[in-house]
């Protein structure tokens, strides 16, 4: 039987976990480069171990929600931690951590407000549960937990990549400045979207409880707030494009874009056709993300 806490009981409980994920992803990061493994693959094994962690608390409170934040909350620790580590503290890196803890801070804070409990699970996870109950733990694992760990790494490869690359090179240079702030305004703009999205919907669904939300910037698209998840993850590769062109980097915010248009907007909009009723010729008059 699930445990039931107050909403804000259970914001802390989720707090802890994170606390105690970060703590073993700290130690294990310091001891694997002590140890002369490459500090980039240290830190993804920290990552992979605090997601276990994470999972494994899940399973403990048998709600897969718990891993909702942490794709909010790492990737900005991460790069602080990248920064004390490299000690670089030049003008794209600091860039690159306003806009991730602006971006995190956005996302966490929505994550915060839609929160109900660590009793209540997201309608898919369940939705996982009652289809695939004999495999529901490895998907769990490797599906609902690994994937977007392994997913947001990669997409985070550019900006771990931009702490070395733009050390030693022309940084005043005027086209890759220019190039370095596009992608830093791009990143601002993108979690700037998502926030008005926010408010516009919530102030919706509030006044309009049971009807899909198509005023503001749903009226233009069906998914402002993931659009402007895709558009953060490109800016972050744009300023690393900035001094390091375009190479294989380029994956990481392709797989996102993936991520979102092949697995998260269908599920999404599968959703909406069944209980929005009018949301089908919603659906024909406006495009799906811009």
């Amino acid at each position: 039987m699930k445990r039931t806490y107050s909403k804000w009981c259970s914001v802390a409980l989720i707090v802890a976990i994170y606390v105690l994920a970060g703590v073993a992803g700290v130690l294990l990061f310091k001891y694997l480069t002590t140890m002369a493994i490459q500090p980039v693959v240290a830190l993804f094994c920290a990552d992979v171990l605090a997601t276990i962690v994470v999972w494994l608390f899940g399973l403990i409170y048998e709600n897969v929600s718990v891993y909702d934040p942490y794709w909010s909350v790492f990737p900005p620790v991460a790069f602080l931690i990248w920064a004390f580590y490299t000690d670089m503290w030049i003008l794209p890196v600091i860039l690159l951590l306003v806009a991730s803890w602006y971006w995190g801070w956005r996302l966490t804070r929505n994550w915060v407000i839609t929160f109900k409990g660590i009793a209540h699970e997201d309608w898919r996870y369940t939705k996982y549960r009652s289809l695939h109950p004999l495999i529901f733990q490895t998907i769990n694992l490797f599906g609902l937990n690994m994937m977007p760990t392994l997913v947001v790494f990669g997409a985070m490869l550019p900006g771990l990549q931009l702490y070395q690359l733009s050390m030693g090179l022309e940084t005043n240079n005027p086209l890759c400045l220019t190039i370095l702030v596009f992608g830093f305004i791009a990143c601002l703009a993108s979690a700037t979207i998502q926030l008005i999205a926010d408010k516009q919907i919530h102030d919706f669904r509030a006044a309009n409880p049971g009807k899909y939300c198509n005023v503001g910037l749903w009226k233009h698209g069906r998914h402002p707030n993931y659009f402007g998840e895709i558009q953060f993850w490109w800016g972050i590769w744009i300023m690393y494009a900035a001094f390091g062109g375009i190479d294989w980097f380029i994956g990481g915010p392709i797989a996102m874009t993936a991520l979102f248009v092949g697995i998260s907007i269908p599920l999404m909009e599968k959703r909406q056709l069944q209980n929005k009723p009018g949301y089908a010729e919603y659906r024909k008059q406006t495009r799906m993300l811009i």
